[in-house]
């Protein structure tokens, strides 16, 4: 069983909890993505598998996930990155945000970014396919609508678009 960290409105770690609670309940916690580029500027994106239990068959961040009980955001992202691309890289962070929608829990997105060309080892379980596109594609994506994971959206309008 998964358990993660209770946050408040500061980020700060007040209590722990299941992952099936902290969604049923509501609790505030963390996420940690990864974007991912390659030499040419090129972003991935991941193309979650139809049997992951939220947003499948999604386009995603090339990584992401909950940050566990006592991890680091960094020890979740690249974690994460080993788990379902099988490989990790150098990261950086490009930034901390506090992300709310209507009918989830408040989350802290931590975001950070890495240049690698490849190749990737992804987990059939999470991962459909991983493949690169230019961020102005993934613009003319979004606004088509296609299939994209909310917090991936929030991040390229924060961060890209």
């Amino acid at each position: 069983m998964e358990f993660l960290d209770i946050v408040d409105d500061n980020d700060q770690v007040v209590g722990q909890a299941s992952k099936d609670e902290i969604y049923a309940k509501m609790h505030p916690h963390r996420i940690a993505h990864v974007l991912i580029f390659d030499q040419e500027g090129n972003m991935a994106l991941q193309l979650r598998s139809e049997s992951v239990s939220f947003c499948p068959g999604h386009w995603s961040t090339a990584v992401g996930g909950h940050v566990q009980s006592g991890e680091t955001y960094e020890e979740a992202a690249r974690r994460e990155y080993r788990e379902e691309l099988g490989t990790e890289s150098e990261l950086e962070l490009i930034g901390r945000d506090l992300y709310e929608v209507t009918e989830r829990p408040k989350k802290f997105l931590a975001t950070y970014k890495t240049i690698y060309d490849g190749p990737f080892n992804p987990d059939p379980k999470d991962v459909s396919a991983v493949k690169y596109f230019p961020v102005e594609e993934i613009k003319r994506m979004a606004e088509r609508g296609e299939k994209f994971h909310p917090e991936l959206l929030y991040i390229l309008k924060k961060y890209f678009i």
